[in-house]
């Protein structure tokens, strides 16, 4: 049987629970084990790293988003979203006077009732520029939250990197200089070597910062906090929407493949490792120049791969990113 991970969270031992019934069929029990780690204050989980990292608190994510929201759904001009969302809301209603968090709350409610009900008649309520804007909000939020401009993002994301390059070693994990859970990682029982597949549940943050803690910088952009930059890699819509998926695939070829995937090169077989972010490739040349920028595939040889991801421990600075004394800095800092 696999050993499909998730946490005690409802809604994420629910998603893995009805994954694997799709995945499997009704009787995935013949084929999978749930293990389910606990997810609470204290406790040593990979899948959602932020709870045995008390510093996240001190990111100041919120003051940025609230100065971002004030700038486009209450400062706004005629030119830029018609009229200022919280003025036309005024305008439409007796009774009840809107404020700025009354309108962002109900921007929120459209997604999340699209996805619980598939409509929602909040969304009508907001314009194009609008929307534009709260994608935004959420992209400047989870940038200074768990990303690169967080003091604690490559932390909270270093236990479950290092979980990946342990399987890719084949080696279990009986040390603890992150928040993997040394107890079940030091077991192949609980953490086996031998699947051809894996499957762990976690959350749209976490994903976040596992990918910063696997150091793609492609994403480690400064976004302005005043005004909306137009395109940009770093957009939360992209790369955690409702149901995101990151896939990290080995392949294994009987001889090198050049960069312009045109031919075989001289060689023995080769293994590539490929990141793969809700269907769409995530270049490792990118963020690894070590990896060949120019490959078409976005491959990267997995030996050099493993040799570039040796270094990640040092940069995330686990104990003092997430017990550290250190003051609350303010975003970009």
């Amino acid at each position: 049987k696999l050993i499909v991970r998730t946490t005690t969270r409802d809604r994420m031992l629910k998603s893995a629970e009805y994954w694997v019934a799709g995945f499997f069929g009704l009787e995935w029990t013949n084929n999978a084990t749930i293990e389910v780690i606990i997810e609470a204050a204290g406790f040593n989980n990979s899948l959602a790293g932020d709870l045995n990292c008390p510093n996240t608190a001190k990111a100041d994510y919120k003051s940025l988003v609230e100065a971002w929201v004030e700038i486009y759904l209450q400062n706004g001009t005629e030119t830029d979203f018609i009229f200022a969302a919280t003025s036309r809301f005024n305008n439409m209603t007796d009774g009840f006077k809107w404020i700025l968090a009354d309108v962002y709350a109900a921007q929120k409610m459209c997604p999340l009732e699209t996805v619980a009900y598939g409509f929602s008649r909040f969304c009508d309520l907001f314009t194009y520029g609008e929307w534009q804007s709260f994608s935004y909000s959420i992209d400047l939020s989870f940038s200074s939250g768990a990303a690169f401009h967080s003091a604690t993002g490559r932390a909270v994301g270093l236990g479950y990197q290092q979980e990946v390059i342990a399987r890719l070693k084949n080696h279990t994990l009986g040390y603890s200089g992150s928040q993997i859970n040394t107890t079940l990682d030091g077991m192949k029982e609980t953490f086996p070597l031998n699947q051809s597949l894996y499957f762990d549940f976690s959350h749209d943050k976490d994903i976040i910062s596992i990918l910063t803690a696997f150091g793609f910088r492609q994403f480690a952009e400064k976004l302005p906090a005043d005004k909306y930059p137009g395109d940009h890699e770093f957009t939360v819509s992209h790369i955690t929407p409702f149901g995101a998926r990151l896939d990290i695939e080995i392949i294994k070829a009987h001889k090198p493949i050049s960069p312009a995937r045109d031919r075989y090169l001289e060689g023995n077989d080769t293994k590539y490792i490929h990141f793969v972010l809700n269907q769409r490739t995530i270049p490792l040349g990118k963020s690894f120049p070590e990896c060949d920028v120019n490959r078409k595939d976005g491959w990267c040889e997995l030996d050099t791969f493993l040799k570039v991801q040796e270094e990640m421990a040092d940069k995330a600075k686990f104990d003092y990113a997430c017990f550290g004394d250190y003051p609350s800095l303010p975003y970009g800092k």
